[in-house]
């Protein structure tokens, strides 16, 4: 049994990192079977040399997040918990570093994983940038996001958001109303978003005003967007044709988010995903950014995790099962036959 210390400035930190009836230290303790006490001006771990260094790198990393005011919750314990078992090197502030927008409600939207951050980054220094992940990584929230960002800079006249109207698995066709009111379902998750960041009131004034406009993709053909900031969302259920048409919408001083999970295509199984082609195509062009999220960007409940990496396994398992060929069976050799007396003979 080996003994490490961590000095503590201030005791408000220990109780952040600790968590409300010391739910984030149970987390710690049980992943690498240590026992973490507090001594007041310092935290004193036991346990085995190698688990010690990486339950110190983990308290350290939420300690350097407490000091900054960053709010630590389970979510933010399990991942930190992934970095140090990866071996990735968390340097100080590299999470929440940069708030991306305020809310409504002045809530600072910020980045949670490193993936997420890189995201982020990626979106402030490329035109068009393609983020890739599954669902909960805050593909389109965080777009939304940088969006209502350049808006409020006046870095650009308008937000325009849209998504190809594929229904998944159900047909929407009987709903009640005028097409507005029928497409208005597949729009529902960029409506939220940015009820989030300007509030009903904001938005509404905003939509009249012709500033924000949310649309199905069929609406796009045709035109040239300029001073915009363009995001289509659910991009993988686009056509090939569908995403060209999209990308040479671009007009001068306009910037283009795509964001897509390549595993939840709802288009019908001859036909390819417009996403797909696009993240080839696209690999290498100067000022554009292809992003991929993973399982490990994921910032819903802890169970969302844990299903998407149930659906990536089985998947891994289905492609190995195909691309498995056992191999032919051997031939019985034959014997020779010979030719003698005007017969053949073995």
């Amino acid at each position: 049994m080996t003994e490490r210390t961590i000095a503590v400035d201030r005791a408000e930190n220990v109780a952040s990192v600790f968590g409300s009836f010391d739910q984030n230290l149970r987390l710690i303790e049980e992943a690498f079977s240590v026992t973490v006490t507090d001594r007041g001006s310092e935290l004193r771990l036991s346990g085995g040399e190698d688990n010690l260094l990486l339950a110190e790198k983990t308290i350290q990393g939420l300690l350097d997040m407490a000091a900054r005011g960053e709010a630590i919750d389970a979510q933010s314990v399990r991942y930190l918990l992934h970095l140090v078992r990866e071996g990735k090197e968390l340097r100080p502030g590299a999470l929440g570093e940069g708030v991306v927008c305020i809310t409504a409600k002045g809530k600072p939207v910020k980045a949670k994983t490193l993936g997420q951050q890189s995201y982020c980054d990626a979106i402030r220094r490329n035109t068009v940038t393609l983020g890739v992940g599954p669902a909960g990584t805050g593909k389109t929230y965080l777009a939304v996001a940088a969006a209502v960002a350049a808006f409020r800079a006046r870095e650009v006249n308008r937000i325009i958001l849209t998504r190809p109207a594929v229904e998944a698995g159900e047909r929407l066709g009987f709903l009640p109303g005028d097409l507005q009111s029928k497409v208005d379902p597949y729009l529902r998750p960029l409506y939220d978003a940015l009820f989030d960041m300007f509030g009903a009131e904001t938005y509404n004034s905003y939509l009249e005003k012709g500033n924000i406009e949310v649309a199905p993709l069929a609406y796009m053909r045709g035109r040239t967007l300029d001073d915009s900031f363009i995001i289509l969302d659910e991009a993988q259920n686009t056509s090939r044709e569908q995403m060209k048409m999209f990308l040479t919408r671009m007009g001068f001083g306009s910037r283009m988010v795509i964001t897509g999970d390549i595993t939840q295509i709802d288009l019908p199984g001859d036909k390819p995903s417009g996403l797909k082609e696009a993240i080839q195509v696209l690999d290498g062009i100067e000022d554009v950014a292809i992003c991929r999220l993973s399982s490990a960007d994921v910032v819903r409940h802890v169970l969302v995790q844990r299903i998407i990496e149930a659906y990536e396994k089985k998947a891994e398992k289905e492609e190995r099962q195909a691309s498995y060929r056992p191999a032919p069976p051997k031939k019985k050799p034959q014997p020779v036959k010979r030719r003698q007396g005007g017969r053949y003979h073995a």
